[in-house]
């Protein structure tokens, strides 16, 4: 059974104290986003769903695996906060079943389980964060409004002047709308989730160089600390695998240093891999 958060309850209070508006944790203007929290622990649970909705979020309870999937199922949440030790399972199952039903969807992982290969695991399974116990209720909805901000642009006031369209970013034939996360090339369009696709347009914006890997950790995963990581391996190569039918390679590899894109109708550069 994962602890309880050392200073949840400290936290919760301390985050109480600034002004309050619904409309700061919805992925679009309007209505408020909606978390399901899976967690067996009550006073995890409990602390969790009141600092939640205290910060504007709709808030669903599970307690275990199977609760999971038919909370997902009738509530259609924005976003997921889940453990991965429960009383019917492993939350990680929670992770594949939903990932495979919703592309669009927030997983957040936030677990006692810390160590690096799990970290890993977690992340490699389509989690969008990974988040330890025990925790800061703050940093958790930091980390919350971040992730679903990534995921998808907030649409404008109901009763404002539109805003203005987020640019088409391309890369040669290839195009990311940010308006609608659409991955384009030609005529064919690309399925991301919303990890490849935060992944893909990181590599577009710094498309003149190699990216290190490390910046990608930071960037994509907000993966602040130092950790010897597989994750983006194994997103580039889920990248090149759905790009692959879309046209010629895009990615490349520079050894031992990180990735980038192919310049439009170049070879690749000397000493890279594709």
């Amino acid at each position: 059974m994962n602890s309880a958060p050392g200073s949840s309850h400290g936290s919760a209070r301390t985050g109480h104290g600034s002004a309050r508006s619904s409309l700061d944790s919805a992925p679009g203007r309007g209505r408020n986003a909606t978390v399901l929290v899976v967690e067996d622990e009550p006073s995890i649970a409990d602390v969790l769903g009141i600092t939640l909705r205290f910060h504007g979020f709709d808030v669903v309870l599970a307690g275990g695996v199977h609760a999971a999937v038919a909370a997902a199922r009738q509530h259609h949440p924005d976003a997921v906060l889940l453990d991965i030790a429960l009383p019917d399972g492993d939350g990680r199952q929670v992770c594949r079943v939903l990932r495979a039903e919703r592309t669009d969807l927030a997983v957040v992982f936030l677990t006692a389980r810390d160590a690096p290969a799990e970290v890993v695991q977690g992340l490699t399974l389509g989690g969008d964060d990974y988040i330890t116990k025990p925790f800061n209720v703050d940093e958790v909805v930091a980390r919350l409004r971040a992730v679903l901000r990534r995921i998808r642009p907030a649409a404008p006031e109901p009763d404002a002047a539109p805003a203005p369209r987020p640019p088409v970013l391309t890369h040669g034939d290839l195009e990311l709308d940010e308006a609608t996360y659409t991955v384009r090339r030609g005529e064919r369009s690309a399925d991301l989730t919303p990890t490849e696709f935060a992944l893909l347009r990181h590599l577009v914006r710094h498309a003149d160089r190699i990216v290190p890997k490390e910046q990608l950790l930071r960037h994509v995963w907000r993966f602040e600390h130092s950790v010897e990581s597989t994750v983006v391996e194994t997103y580039i190569s889920y990248l090149r695998r759905k790009l692959a039918p879309l046209g010629p390679p895009l990615i490349r590899t520079r050894r031992g240093v990180g990735y980038g894109l192919h310049a439009p109708a170049a070879a690749p550069l000397p000493g890279a891999a594709g």
